[in-house]
């Protein structure tokens, strides 16, 4: 009687143990489902909620100013390019249909090719160099020369670019460049103008009066109360130019620049003197009309 005890519970172990080993297998595909499934998953809301993040990004629009011809600062990385002294170390920019095309007399003739982009990109095939004219500087003792000018597109009023250069050794150099402080042909202009500062509760007209000469800026600032007695700009204090009616002073100015000015007011018990900052945007100046 034990020895068949002994073998019905060999048999039973037997047959467990032939069980547990033909399951094994079964268990497989499940651990290969788990790694797979591990991977991390985009779903449709995270995709939709990144290409939403990627449209709403800003994108600047290159200031370009409104048609006319104006005087503007040449501004480089070398003392070796520069507009000629003669020109004030500056050039034109003429604005035809939105196209902006700065012409720029340099120092000599030393440059004979411009190109708008690298060095590198300048040698590459099929690259179109920017042809020299030939111009006639003077200078304020009357001597007058010949110097190599070019025309050189403007994409972006203010902001740097590309602009390479070769001179008569036939050697390809790398400079940065870009045109700013524009200064349009003498007459009377509007520009909108933002002031910041104070306690919020002043403000200035706009747009105001500009007034140029071709080769400065005035412009008319009419605050929004008779409190202000003076205003100071770089250490030179203006006083109103009328004595009735609201604050109006005429001070020098720049376009496209941040235009630190004190102003002082009699609004309070005493006289206080308010820091503000004035910037003139140059993409909206406008000739007035009868001009």
């Amino acid at each position: 009687m034990k020895k068949t005890s002994i073998l019905i519970t060999l048999l039973l172990t037997t047959s467990l143990l032939t069980g547990c080993a033909a399951a094994a297998p079964a268990t497989e595909p499940a651990i290969s489902a788990s790694v797979e499934t591990s991977a991390p998953v985009v779903t449709e809301e995270a995709a939709t909620t990144e290409e939403t993040a990627q449209e709403t990004e800003p994108v600047m629009s290159p200031k370009v100013l409104p048609d006319g011809v104006y005087t503007v600062d040449f501004e480089t990385d070398s003392s070796m390019f520069q507009a000629s002294e003669a020109c004030d170390r500056k050039g034109t920019l003429t604005v035809k249909d939105g196209v902006q095309t700065l012409h720029v007399s340099l120092q000599s003739k030393g440059i004979v090719n411009l190109y708008l982009g690298t060095a590198e990109q300048a040698q590459q095939p099929g690259a179109v160099w920017l042809e020299h004219t030939v111009d006639t500087v003077t200078y304020s003792d009357g001597l007058s020369e010949e110097v190599f000018g070019f025309d050189v597109p403007v994409t972006d009023l203010g902001e740097e670019f590309d602009l390479a250069l070769i001179g008569k050794k036939g050697v390809w150099y790398d400079h940065k460049v870009s045109v700013c402080n524009p200064i349009p042909q003498t007459g009377n202009y509007t520009c909108a103008v933002e002031l910041i500062g104070g306690s919020g509760r002043a403000s200035v007209s706009s747009p105001a009066m500009l007034a140029s000469d071709g080769e400065a800026l005035t412009a008319t600032i009419v605050w929004s109360s008779p409190n202000y007695e003076y205003m100071i700009l770089d250490g030179v204090q203006y006083d109103p130019i009328q004595m009735e009616g609201n604050s109006t002073f005429e001070i020098p100015v720049t376009l496209d620049q941040d235009l630190a000015v004190s102003a002082s007011t009699t609004a309070m018990s005493t006289p206080h003197l308010v820091e503000y900052t004035l910037r003139f945007d140059s993409t909206t100046l406008t000739l007035s009309q009868g001009e």
